[in-house]
């Protein structure tokens, strides 16, 4: 067995955002020895650009956002390979190889992998998700032989593989097992606008409609799924896209803290000391801000590496991830969130729902009943400025401020068409009110929270 002799040092398993966020804030910090371990690629790369990579719009040289060189010159040591164990008694990693390496204090950026629910054929040939580099390895290997693709799964992962396949001329069929897209995130009205476009782009979506079993050629590769209705759809692919889960099987040996995520504090930290977890994998026992205890998206993965990288300092730091936000694109159409809005309307809650007539347009303001103070917003075809929001959302403005200042927070270029008027003329007539939406205050639109 070879031992690959180090100094006592920081080691991250995990380059992706979370992980390598960690490294860098670390090394601005401190003179720390830093390693990064990856078995999936040498360098750290933007995992939202993969389908880009697969439409042809980009290399994978450009989806990394640092030059090769950067690592080396920043004294971050890079390791291509698998960990297999973690000896939380000798503070000792193994490789699949054999090799082992010391550590003084392990971070778990080990993120997620799709979900898999037992259906019989899961792991023939051609069945996967989409969240790895050999992910889209794979899709680009089967796709030359691939002539209709099945999507298990209404989501955004869901979406982005769709529209790979759509620009090969490779035939989507859609699987949703809720009654419109994205059930369990979006609105009605917001799924219905979502599931027109996505209908539009000659996808066949099929709602409430689930897997029961796909069925392998002599070669062991897909060849069709069955659905619980009965029905059998000839397909050489099927991407699996019903959610991720966090990576953690090479972790449940261990005495690390686990139930669907590595259980962590505030702090980041696990149950064992010098040993933290962020990103996808992460899981709190008790939210902070009172959130989902899994959350698994890009910038929540980036602020708890910049957060975890103070603790590691020296500088111990809560994880304060502040509002809710996210955003994504569904075909041609922009989403962005903020705030709390829930698929359904909670008690104390009430809403205001504007949507162009062309139907791929809308913004949807949710707020408090008896306050009548803005708790979340979603657009689809509008963007906003993420800091005009917050403030909105933080300082619980009353949504006749919010309609009065509407065009504050649009960040649509110049020539874009605005909607805040109609928007406006929709609210007075609901509201009985008369409200004019004003001219851009742009010390508003600039100040400090």
């Amino acid at each position: 067995m070879n031992i690959i002799a180090l100094m006592e040092h920081v080691v991250i398993i995990g380059n992706g955002i979370s992980g390598i966020t960690t490294a860098r804030h670390i090394r601005k910090n401190s003179n720390k020895k830093i390693t990064v371990i990856s078995g999936e690629t040498e360098h750290f790369f933007s995992r939202t650009a993969l389908m880009y990579i697969y439409m042809g719009h980009m290399k994978f040289e450009h989806t990394k956002p640092y030059e090769d060189w950067f690592w080396k010159k920043n004294r971050i040591d890079l390791i291509k390979g698998f960990v297999k164990n973690i000896d939380t008694q000798k503070n000792a990693l193994e490789f699949n190889d054999g090799n082992i390496i010391k550590y003084d204090k392990l971070i778990l950026a080990v993120g997620s992998k799709p979900n898999k629910f037992g259906w019989p054929g899961q792991d023939l040939k051609a069945v996967q998700g989409l969240y790895s580099y050999q992910d889209l390895e794979s899709m680009e290997k089967y796709s030359s032989t691939t002539k209709r693709a099945v999507i298990v799964g209404g989501g955004l992962i869901g979406v982005e593989m769709a529209e790979m396949f759509l620009s090969r001329g490779i035939e989507v069929t859609f699987l949703v097992r809720e009654d419109r897209f994205w059930g369990g995130v979006l609105p009605k009205k917001e799924g219905e606008l979502i599931s027109r476009h996505i209908k539009k782009h000659h996808v066949d979506l099929r709602f409430e409609t689930e897997l029961q079993e796909i069925i392998g050629d002599e070669n062991g590769r897909a060849k069709s799924i069955i659905t619980k209705s009965g029905e059998v759809i000839e397909c050489q692919f099927v991407g699996l896209t019903a959610g991720v889960s966090p990576n953690i099987d090479f972790i449940k040996e261990s005495n690390i803290e686990t139930n669907r995520g590595i259980l962590v504090n505030k702090f980041l930290e696990t149950n064992v000391p010098n040993i933290y977890a962020l990103g996808d994998c992460a899981e709190f026992h008790k939210h902070p801000t009172g959130r989902k205890n899994l959350e698994q998206v890009w910038y929540t993965g980036r602020m708890m590496g910049e957060t975890l990288a103070q603790t590691i300092c020296d500088n111990k730091t809560p994880y304060k991830p502040g509002m809710w936000f996210n955003s994504a694109k569904f075909f041609d159409i922009e989403y962005q969130t903020y705030g709390s809005v829930f698929s359904e309307l909670k008690e104390n809650e009430a809403e205001f729902y504007w949507e162009h007539k062309k139907g791929e347009i809308c913004l949807h303001l949710v707020y408090d009943k008896s306050s009548n103070a803005l708790l979340g917003i979603n657009t689809f075809g509008i963007r906003m400025r993420h800091e005009v929001c917050e403030r909105w959302i933080n300082g619980k403005k009353d949504m006749n401020h919010i309609m009065e200042h509407l065009k504050d927070a649009n960040f649509d270029p110049e020539f874009y068409k605005q909607y805040e008027n109609q928007i406006v003329d929709q609210y007075n007539q609901e509201n009985r009110t008369s409200l004019k939406s004003k001219k851009r205050d742009w010390k508003r639109i600039f100040a400090k929270n």
